[in-house]
């Protein structure tokens, strides 16, 4: 290992800020190369009339993730930003009744909560915690941190001693049902598969440990808002010497005799590397940044794959304070098996819509005004959806209804100062996000491990991915933890658990 090589990365998302950090802290001279005005790719920020509104995420979870990553760069989340555990984690409010149900980073409230609607669920719910909690850690520890080349690296004898504990072959969906019969409950313990950006009834039964990182874990909030996590990642990257370069597009990555040795501009400035790693969209990445010669996929595979949904943002500054909701807020539809059919098997915009409210101003007054709120409305869409300028001021108005029916929020029109909406054109034209979806890829079966695009190129050694298209997938922490193994790629490290140093 050379760590005076150069590297360029593309695209400033967490990915790609998590792996400038590591490789700059080991020595390689790096360049992060961002076609927006700011850092944090989804996870960007941006302020109107004294309003802070995060763009994309605004769920903290799987702090422990968030602890590694700054350890190995010798660091503390504390050093950048102070987190809160919410309580309670989030509220469902279900459409059918009209009634809401809290839920907590806390199993013994949870328990006490899951007794009141279905007798005998709470004995359930801890023995399913405690083995979840297993689960999540045998997958941390063993399955997450690890790079795969094919199907032996899973016939080893560690993941033979381990592997038979977890579900892989049986669906999420069937899991939850086996064990709670009433509605809410089957739709808390599944709504966490939206996050993933997957139907329930498609995501492996794996994905179910994410019940023990809401209840077991909890869910936070950085002071500040979400934003200041990639704010974090780039003090760090520059106080390992990263040149960042905003408002700057990549037009192709070059690549020589099966190596890639740099990237040229949209302005045609050619930048020369050592290695190149791409934290854009992966699709975009093998259709238009790279020659046709060197593309991994045709367009009908990519048209093929199962894309996690897009987003109908409103992005809302409201004045007067609202009783009725609580930091997180889950709003999900009478009809909850339809509105997945309208988004995964026959697209098109949800005629009843569940929707998700995030009000940051209810724990942090920082986000918005005195005596107003800030609020991020998100109702979960089929990527590639099309719509006019006429058609998103409807549906923008049918939201607002189901807000002030469903949510509580009274006269919301006339309290509304501040209206902004984004949905998938942008998140096309912001991300170059294939058919606009706002996560990448969906956590099926077939989009799982050995079966999502690899982080390293199959022709050419020196290109490697990071994010949310590759391994592990999507989220926040899972991001990072690309970085970590696109790092153990570069440096050849083997090592198939969590890094305990660089």
């Amino acid at each position: 290992m050379d760590t005076k090589k150069s590297v360029i990365v593309i695209g400033a998302g967490l990915g790609g800020l998590g792996t400038a950090c590591l490789l700059a802290k080991k020595g390689y001279t790096v360049t992060l190369i961002e076609k927006n005005s700011t850092v944090g790719g989804r996870a960007r920020v941006f302020e109107k009339d004294g309003f802070v509104f995060d763009m994309g995420p605004s769920w903290y979870m799987m702090p422990d993730v968030f602890d590694h990553f700054f350890s190995l760069m010798g660091e503390k989340t504390s050093d950048y930003y102070n987190l809160q555990k919410l309580a309670p984690s989030y509220r469902i409010i279900l459409k059918s009744d009209m009634k809401h149900y809290d839920f907590y980073g806390d199993i013994v409230k949870n328990t006490e909560t899951f007794e009141t609607l279905e007798p005998g669920s709470g004995k359930v719910l801890v023995k399913f915690l405690e083995k979840l909690k297993l689960q999540y850690s045998i997958a941390y520890n063993e399955f997450m941190f690890k790079n795969y080349n094919s199907i032996l690296d899973f016939m080893s004898w560690s993941v033979a001693k381990v592997g038979y504990k977890l579900p892989l072959l049986r669906k999420q969906k069937a899991i939850i049902e086996s064990k709670f019969k009433s509605e809410i409950l089957q739709k808390v313990m599944q709504y966490q598969m939206i996050l993933l950006g997957t139907a329930p009834g498609d995501c492996p039964g794996i994905y179910s440990m994410m019940n023990y990182v809401d209840f077991g874990l909890g869910v936070w909030y950085p002071d500040g808002g979400i934003w200041q996590l990639p704010r974090a990642l780039e003090a760090m990257a520059k106080k390992h010497g990263v040149n960042i370069m905003t408002n700057t597009e990549v037009e192709q990555i070059l690549i020589e005799n099966n190596t890639a040795n740099g990237v040229r501009l949209a302005d045609g400035t050619v930048l020369s590397a050592d290695i190149v790693v791409s934290n854009a969209d992966v699709t975009f990445t093998d259709e238009h940044l790279l020659a046709p010669e060197y593309r991994q996929h045709s367009p009908e595979y990519w048209d093929s794959r199962v894309l996690a949904p897009s987003a109908f943002i409103l992005y809302l500054g409201v004045e007067g304070k609202i009783p009725t909701l609580e930091h997180h807020n889950l709003i999900f539809a009478k009809d909850w098996q339809k509105g997945f059919e309208q988004i995964f098997d026959k697209p098109e915009w949800p005629t009843d819509p569940s929707f998700y409210l995030c009000m940051p101003s209810k724990t942090d007054p920082s986000v918005a005004p005195a005596n107003h709120e800030n609020i991020f409305v998100l109702v979960p869409i089929a990527s590639g959806l099309e719509y006019t300028p006429e058609f998103e001021k409807e549906y923008t108005e049918k939201i607002l209804d189901e807000i002030q029916q469903y949510a509580g929020v009274e006269n919301i029109r006339g309290r509304i100062k501040y209206q902004q909406v984004y949905s998938v054109k942008d998140f096309q034209k912001d991300y170059n996000a294939y058919k606009g979806t706002a996560l990448g890829l969906a956590h099926t079966f077939s989009q799982t491990a050995l079966f999502r695009p690899n982080n390293v190129h199959k022709k050419v050694p020196n290109l490697f991915y990071a994010g949310a298209g590759t391994n592990p997938g999507i989220g926040m922490p899972i991001c990072l933890i690309s970085a970590e193994l696109v790092y153990k790629r570069i440096t050849g490290s083997k090592d198939v658990h969590p890094l305990k140093e660089l």
